[in-house]
């Protein structure tokens, strides 16, 4: 296989055990409690969405998951490698080691405004994980040409659309050949007209087995892309789900109330 068949394959791994596994997460901001124990699992190839109103916890269990917030209590493990205890201060190589697994896509692309697309592309893999320019560079190519911006390769993030710098900023997380991608509402900084083209690349992936947690707003999307719904609440998960069983027939009250106020124009 050549490099760049490699860069849109998803990583390969051990199958059975879960790929990620969280327990007991907690975090508070002062005598705020965001996340109060969340519990999840996520297995190589599935999809995990995340939904829920705004200042539930969705967005902080992502950065937790990534080493962005430190987390005051709870588990986090990957398969092949320790149970990392989050109580009190995480070491350098445990950070180290859980932003090596995942790689996050924020709301706003985030993308370094000096720099070409194919230079912000292959800016990660060289400087953090080591790989020659020229792998960089070809995997980057495959990457860009896989969501079809292999001619902007050369342009700068001020000369793209929206949609087109949220798209490099998913290439750029690919790049990085992470285990786990991690999405924060990557189409709700976007004009409409340009969600389609950023919900159409997800659904790739998601097709070609990438493991995923997203949090969004685009409930139609997660009907379709999950394998499990989450639905979040004052820092708990009140309720999960296959998506066609909680999005129809919701046991707790509290989702149902958030469904009948969001998702009904979809039935």
């Amino acid at each position: 296989m050549s490099h760049a068949d490699d860069a849109v394959t998803p990583p390969a791994g051990p199958t059975g055990a879960p790929l990620l596994r969280v327990q007991g997460l907690q975090k508070s901001f002062g005598a705020n409690r965001v996340l109060d124990g969340v519990d999840l699992e996520v297995r190589r190839g599935e999809v995990l969405v995340l939904i829920g109103p705004s200042g539930s916890g969705k967005t902080t269990v992502l950065r937790c998951l990534n080493g962005l917030e430190t987390a005051d209590a709870g588990r986090i493990g990957y398969d092949g490698g320790p149970s990392i205890d989050l109580a009190g201060r995480v070491s350098k190589a445990d950070r180290a080691a859980m932003r090596d697994r995942s790689a996050m896509v924020f709301q706003h692309h985030n993308l370094f405004p000096h720099l070409t697309v194919l230079q912000n592309v292959i800016e990660g893999p060289v400087q953090a994980h080591g790989v020659s320019r020229a792998d960089a560079t070809a995997r980057a190519e495959a990457l860009l040409e896989r969501v079809g911006l292999a001619e902007k390769r050369d342009a700068y993030p001020f000369e793209l659309s929206g949609g087109q710098q949220q798209r490099v900023g998913i290439v750029r997380a690919l790049a990085l050949r992470p285990d786990l991608l991690l999405f924060d509402e990557p189409t709700s900084a976007l004009d409409p007209e340009l969600v389609g083209e950023v919900l159409k690349v997800l659904r790739g992936l998601a097709d070609e087995g990438w493991t995923m947690i997203i949090v969004t707003h685009e409930l139609a999307f997660a009907r379709e892309v999950a394998d499990e719904v989450l639905f979040f609440d004052e820092g708990v998960i009140v309720e999960r789900g296959a998506p066609a069983t909680l999005f129809t027939r919701p046991e707790k009250e509290r989702t149902r109330r958030f469904l009948d106020r969001i998702l009904r124009p979809l039935d």
